[in-house]
């Protein structure tokens, strides 16, 4: 402690501010009111707009069995677009590597399908689309 600190008496008040007049106070208690309602309206708006927002991220994010027709359906579109370029390339170029290559791709879309019909919708997309690029990759470098 300090000397200056020693000095003073330990029962000495400490002085309160000015508080001003009685209609001062009640202004600045109903001021003090009005911005705490705006803050907490301002926050239950937020509250809305962040649950809407989650709802509406929700509604655009698909059901798993949305999901797995929509597999379905690629992987049959895919079969199909396959079957047609198979069709072609045999008879422009009849080869037993063009039916393996897109005879495995075939059978890689008919894999997909019955995943996803099991529930397996992320293995068969990333299947699908290694499967078809590979493909579509061995038609071109390997087949002439």
């Amino acid at each position: 402690m300090s000397t200056s600190d020693q000095e003073q008496s330990v029962d000495t008040p400490i002085p309160a501010p000015d508080a001003g007049t009685a209609a001062e106070v009640r202004a600045e208690v109903e001021a003090d009111a009005a911005d705490e309602a705006k803050a907490e309206a301002d926050v239950e708006a937020t509250d809305e707009a962040e649950a809407a927002d989650e709802a509406e991220a929700e509604d655009r994010r698909l059901t798993p069995r949305q999901a797995r027709r929509l597999r379905i359906a690629l992987s049959s579109v895919g079969m199909v677009a396959m079957a047609v370029v198979l069709g072609l390339r045999i008879a422009s170029r009849s080869s037993v590597l063009v039916v393996g290559v897109y005879g495995l791709a075939l059978i890689l879309c008919g894999i997909v399908i019955e995943l996803s019909r099991n529930g397996r919708t992320r293995l068969g997309s990333w299947l699908l689309a290694v499967g078809l690029v590979a493909a579509i990759g061995s038609d071109w470098l390997l087949i002439p």
